[in-house]
């Protein structure tokens, strides 16, 4: 498996973590529809915590959250309406990012609530 593989998986694992340490519940994690994929569907009290996890081992190109385009957010919009009408869910939505940089052996984690919005 490439590095960028094994870091992108490294990265998810402590997203839900993270997630799960501070009351969250993991509801799904790399749900696809269509050409998305959603990394987290998680749920705290009534909302539901779509996470887009972006891992880097350096911000010498900008930071992790920089990198989620406008076209992966439409998808991402997509999918997570999908989901929501299939599974009959009364709940808010709210699309996070979690940006993860390595930084020497440690890695730091930053939860960035809502994100981007729905459009």
């Amino acid at each position: 498996m490439a590095g960028h593989n094994e870091l992108g998986k490294k990265g998810e694992q402590l997203a839900v973590n993270f997630l799960m340490k501070n009351g969250y519940d993991i509801i799904e994690r790399n749900y696809r529809f269509d050409k998305a994929e959603v990394d987290i569907i998680a749920q705290i009290k009534d909302t539901l915590a779509i996470v887009e996890v972006k891992t880097r081992s350096t911000i010498d190109f900008g930071n992790p959250q920089d990198f989620v385009k406008p076209k992966q957010i439409k998808n991402l919009v997509k999918a997570v309406d999908e989901y929501v009408i299939v599974n009959e869910l009364d709940v808010e939505v709210r699309f996070d990012i979690i940006a993860i940089v390595k930084n020497g052996k440690q890695f730091e984690i930053e939860h960035l609530e809502d994100a981007f919005y729905h459009f």
